[in-house]
């Protein structure tokens, strides 16, 4: 167990520069006060801390909002730390009811396979693969008997599971929650038990579950892990959090030129959040991005480039991003597109019928005309004229792109 702070010597300039660095764009450190002296007891003992992370496969495709914990969980890495990555192959099944406000639909144990390869991929984009721990919680959870099962549920109260936002609101409005979904943070506590976690790290909506995980190492002797949250990323349209069912979103796997341009449809006031949550920038550079972005103008815009190449060439190289902005420049600068444009906010149809938007933003009088100017080559998006016939598109290619009508008639639109 660690030794009073008041016995130990204070911390070195290396711990207090991790503190520096891993603090910077937490949500909240639990207990407060706790990463130094964890940092620090590491040092003394010649040690990485374990770092755990858990993700449950649900899906296929990873967006830079999944990304921002797994920035967090590089950080770790870079500064000498053991990831502990947990696929979630047993808890997948049961589905994290966090945030939702009905029971989750369980997957079976092929959907949570053929996502876990998908998402190991994508996560291995982030991660240093020379400095991590992959395990399944199946190993742990699956031959457990029904006896153990009720014996580490004597752990948690119906109580302490009722303090969570989404069980509690659901229970006093009636909506059913079952035992099934009651097991799941009891499932996600157990797994810092067998794997001797030091730190788990999780987005703020995961802060329930994460603080479960310390219940069960005390349960069972361990010391307990310290808790490090992260945000949740607002989406392209600077409000909503990114998510793949607004069309606010950037997939990880996106091309290089597809994730340079939906970056520099983000508002100025989201670059600073992005620049700190979306990168490996330092502190001290993060703070250089706000200085840029609080200037506004060119100014801003620049910093707004910078943030973007940086995302670009986590996932794709810096030759690939420079790339990406040159191709950028070429359908916005050469094709004149305009970026001093109103908005237009879409309704949440997908794919949207363009001859509608047209009418809708005045860039056409009739759903007819409409249709007239898209097969004339008249509109374009992003400088790029529509191919006759095109009346239809997704929602996401249209998200935070200029629709134009010649050179004088332009709206963004937006999610």
């Amino acid at each position: 167990m660690s030794s009073s702070a008041t016995d130990q010597p204070p911390p070195s300039a290396d711990v207090l520069r991790q503190v520096e660095i891993l603090s910077a764009g937490a949500a909240q450190v639990l207990p407060a006060g706790s990463l130094g002296p964890r940092l620090a007891e590491a040092e003394r003992a010649g040690r990485p801390l374990r770092v755990k992370l858990g993700i449950d496969p649900s899906g296929s495709e990873l967006t830079l909002g999944h990304a921002v914990v797994l920035r967090k969980l590089r950080q770790f890495q870079d500064l000498g730390h053991l990831a502990v990555l947990i696929i979630g192959d047993f808890t997948g099944m049961v589905g994290d009811p966090t945030g939702r406000s009905a029971v989750r639909a369980m997957l079976t144990a092929e959907q949570t396979a053929a996502n876990a390869t998908t998402y190991l991929e994508q996560v291995m984009r982030v991660l240093d693969p020379e400095r991590v721990e992959i395990r399944r919680n199946s190993e742990w959870l699956a031959p457990m008997t029904l006896t153990e099962v009720v014996q580490e549920a004597s752990v948690l109260t119906v109580a302490r599971l009722l303090e969570r936002d989404d069980f509690a609101k659901r229970y006093a409005a009636g909506q059913p929650i079952s035992l099934v979904e009651f097991l799941y943070p009891l499932l996600q506590g157990y797994d810092s038990v067998a794997v001797a976690a030091d730190v788990e790290i999780g987005g703020t909506d995961q802060t329930y579950n994460l603080l479960v995980g310390r219940d069960f190492q005390r349960a069972h002797g361990q010391e307990q892990q310290l808790v490090l949250t992260v945000p949740l990323l607002e989406g392209l349209d600077g409000v909503a959090k990114m998510s793949k069912s607004l069309g606010n979103y950037v997939s990880l796997t996106e091309p290089p030129e597809e994730q340079f341009g939906k970056l520099m449809s983000i508002p100025d006031s989201v670059v600073t959040r992005y620049a700190q949550l979306c990168t490996d920038l330092l502190p001290e550079q993060v703070a250089a991005v706000a200085a840029q972005v609080a200037k506004g103008g060119p100014t801003a815009n620049a910093a707004k480039r910078a943030v973007a190449r940086q995302v670009v060439a986590l996932y794709h190289g810096p030759e690939a991003a420079t790339e990406a902005e040159e191709h950028f420049d070429e359908r916005f600068k050469r094709r004149e597109v305009p970026t001093d444009v109103p908005e237009h906010q879409l309704d949440a149809a997908d794919p949207v019928h363009l001859p509608l938007v047209l009418v809708a933003t005045g860039l056409a009088a009739s759903r007819g005309e409409a249709r007239r100017l898209i097969d004339d080559g008249a509109v374009r998006v992003d400088g790029t004229p529509l191919p006759a016939k095109t009346y239809d598109l997704a929602r996401s290619a249209l998200t935070g792109r200029v629709l134009q009508r010649g050179k004088r008639l332009a709206v963004r639109l937006t999610s």
